[in-house]
């Protein structure tokens, strides 16, 4: 529920692809599939092999390079 910061090139391809579609202030329901996501290996015991992941995504600002 609070804002995070994240670097497009460190975090997984669907998030790199979704956030450059957004402009500033809008916010997107991200439907993610797994190939765009952590594909067949999953990412720990939370996010199994192969899953779709959804995410409610507000762009507060894009900060500099």
């Amino acid at each position: 529920g609070e804002p995070a910061t994240f670097v497009l090139n460190q975090v997984i391809k669907g998030w790199t692809e979704g956030l450059q579609l957004m402009p500033v202030g809008s916010k997107f329901r991200l439907y993610l599939p797994s190939e765009l996501a952590y594909g067949p290996q999953g990412a720990g015991e939370d996010i199994g092999p192969n899953s779709v992941l959804i995410f409610q995504v507000e762009l507060l600002s894009i900060g500099a390079k």
